[in-house]
């Protein structure tokens, strides 16, 4: 009879995770996941192949993570505070975990995510800009969100929004002039 598991792949993940946010990314070792979850570092290799493919996983969790919060804004009927509350999630989300945050963006070299998993971490978003700008320009507006949101937490997380005044008005203001600009015209 195999003797019985003492670990899991998620536990493995979740761990993994966890280190990352604490250590950062240089300091994520096999070793250093083995003694979170209680194992020997030989053990983790039945489940993990490599380093590498334990940060895809961190990756691939980071993004469904992120995905779940997003896909709680999807009942309000009004694309505009669809948007804002996914802004609002993906800020606190990157507050909460800013490793993971930087790893969804490719930072520290990072593997980029599934496409699967990255169509559905976006799809609220596009859905919601799809509403105001239509087909057309649904993509261009999703990039604009994202691309100005990500400025602004990035900025914000590296402390170089310190010229003074409220942060988080200055986050509202921006993203209420961000969802104008896609509105019809």
């Amino acid at each position: 009879m195999p003797a019985p598991e003492k670990t899991t792949l998620d536990q493995i993940v979740t761990a993994a995770r966890d280190l990352v946010e604490q250590l950062g990314i240089d300091d994520l070792t096999m070793q250093a996941v083995a003694t979170r979850v209680g194992v020997r570092a030989p053990s983790l290799y039945k489940r993990v192949r490599d380093r590498n493919e334990l940060l895809a996983l961190v990756v691939a969790s980071t993004i469904d993570a992120l995905a779940s919060q997003l896909d709680a804004t999807l009942d309000d009927p009004d694309p505009r505070t669809r948007i804002r509350t996914q802004a609002d999630g993906l800020r606190r989300f990157a507050h909460e975990r800013p490793v993971g945050y930087a790893l969804l963006f490719g930072a520290h070299g990072a593997p980029r995510g599934e496409p699967a998993a990255l169509a559905r971490s976006v799809t609220p978003l596009l859905d919601a800009v799809r509403e105001l700008t239509g087909d057309e320009h649904a993509l261009d507006g999703a990039r604009l969100v994202t691309a100005w949101a990500n400025g602004f937490i990035t900025m914000e997380l590296a402390g170089s929004l310190r010229m003074g005044g409220d942060i988080d008005e200055a986050w509202n203001w921006g993203l209420t002039r961000i969802i104008a600009t896609l509105e019809p015209h």
